[in-house]
């Protein structure tokens, strides 16, 4: 059984509602605190919250049973954990120690009275009930609570939007041919090794640890040779992968042996003998493409390349930078108005800038009126400006290349080079992001990687909500004191 939050108090809890805010803080909490209370305290707006999260979290499950973490707590958890940029273990020490944070859960308690405490494993898997899809819902609804009740953006007034991409990266270690076979060959063992723990008549494998030592020594020795220089580099490369690879082809075929004979008795034992499967594959895959690559000589095509076998979803990214010149996870493609709110935003899978702008278009133009919409120059399409110009006043979109009479004298004018120049504002937007837990997913998992860069995008408007709230007290304060 889960709640939207306790209607009733307990004696001795804390109301939510009178969570402090420390608005002479520049810290990121009182920001974050101010904007999710102005929530709270605003039925409108977290009735629609509480609605998608009802649907996401409770939608066919009995209304019985232990009570779970309520919805608010749910929500305010998962903002914090992106907000702060935290680890699960800092923000289960966080529910136990802060004060603020447990008031605002709706779990701290007057001196004298017993503290509830919420446990390292319950925060973790109630945060990932939440799906990315719902995510997205409750942003356009906390984007439309801070134009209308924050900023006060009136309905006639029309949005100067600003569009940029940046990487997002997957937890994932360089990866190279021969240590994806590495990887590859530890996780067949790591499986067979658990068959060979839980059945009997799984045999053969008591030098599983010595079978990973040998491939790791010749992988090492290949990584080596291929970094280093030295007389008859190309020979002693070959020399070490012809033995590396005989030693992974020695595994695959006693795997493969193995697997004919692996009790399927119930769903744990069916779970790792399809891990196992895919990790299979994975070795073979590798075991030919280091064959290749090394021994034959041969170019690999990028198509046939897999750049983590835990995280399957990384692209290898170069967008023209000196640093990092590679980048691996996905492009992130936001849009922020100029209130600083991220109004929209799209995972891109295997995309480029230009190819998403119609796409963009339409999510926008549905909910909202923009005036002018800029670009830089990886958005830049004849056709997409044109589509664009039908429905906004003024697009910026600078052309790639070489410009001719009209471009060159529509680029040279006035509103052309102020709306450009305003464009910058969005890498502050990114740059903001990336301190906030969206350089780098920690999480795994494709479905996961998408909620935690939809948590990322609310957790960033929540925050730019409350400064601009706490603004507003603080300059309420200062006329108070004048008066």
């Amino acid at each position: 059984m889960r709640n939207r939050f306790e209607q009733q108090l307990r004696i001795g809890i804390k109301p939510i509602s009178e969570t402090p805010v420390l608005i002479n803080s520049r810290d990121d909490v009182p920001a974050l605190v101010a904007s999710l209370l102005k929530i709270f305290n605003t039925p409108e707006y977290n009735e629609q919250i509480f609605s998608i999260l009802e649907r996401c979290i409770m939608q066919g499950k009995k209304k019985t049973g232990r009570q779970g973490l309520n919805l608010w707590q749910i929500f305010v958890l998962a903002q914090f954990r992106l907000a702060l940029n935290l680890d699960y273990d800092r923000l289960h020490y966080m529910t136990t120690s802060d004060s603020v944070l447990r008031q605002l859960l709706g779990i701290e308690a007057e001196p004298g009275f017993v503290n509830e405490q919420i446990s390292y494993q319950r925060i973790l898997d109630n945060v990932h009930l939440l799906t990315d899809k719902a995510l997205i819902e409750i942003n356009n609804v906390i984007v439309n609570f801070g134009h209308n009740e924050v900023f006060k953006k009136k309905e006639t007034d029309a949005l100067s939007v600003k569009t940029d991409s940046f990487v997002v990266g997957s937890n994932v270690h360089f990866p190279t041919d021969y240590n994806l076979l590495l990887d590859s060959a530890k996780k067949v063992l790591d499986v067979v090794s658990w068959f060979s723990d839980n059945y009997t008549i799984v045999n053969g494998w008591r030098k599983a640890s010595d079978w990973f030592s040998s491939l790791k020594s010749l992988s090492r020795e290949v990584g080596q040779i291929s970094s280093k220089g030295g007389k008859n580099k190309k020979e002693r490369l070959i020399k070490a992968s012809h033995k590396y690879i005989t030693k992974s082809k020695a595994l695959l075929k006693k795997v493969l042996k193995t697997k004919n004979d692996l009790p399927l008795d119930d769903i744990i034992s069916l779970v790792k003998s399809l891990e196992l499967d895919f990790f299979l594959e994975m070795l073979e895959k590798h075991i030919d493409l280091v064959e290749r690559r090394i021994i034959k000589g041969e170019t690999i095509d990028h198509k046939e390349k897999i750049f983590s076998i835990f995280e399957t979803y990384t692209e290898w990214i170069t967008k023209g930078k000196k640093r990092p010149s590679v980048e691996l996870g996905k492009k992130l493609s936001i849009s922020a108005d100029q209130y600083g709110l991220i109004i929209d935003f799209q995972i891109m899978e295997n995309e480029s800038d230009s190819q998403i702008v119609i796409e963009t278009a339409d999510r926008v133009l549905s909910k909202y009126k923009v005036k002018t919409w800029s670009f830089d120059k990886g958005y830049s399409s004849n056709a997409n400006k044109e589509l664009l110009s039908l429905e906004v006043e003024q697009v910026i979109m600078p052309k790639k290349g070489k410009r001719n009479k009209k471009e060159t004298k529509e680029e040279s004018s006035i509103s052309f080079k102020k709306l450009r120049n305003k464009h910058s504002a969005i890498e502050s937007r990114i740059n903001e992001l990336e301190h906030s837990g969206l350089d780098r997913c920690p999480d795994k998992g494709y479905p996961a990687f998408k909620r935690y860069v939809a948590l990322g995008v609310i957790a960033s408007n929540l925050k730019r909500i409350g400064c601009e709230i706490i603004k507003q007290e603080r300059k309420k304060n200062k006329c108070r004191q004048i008066a």
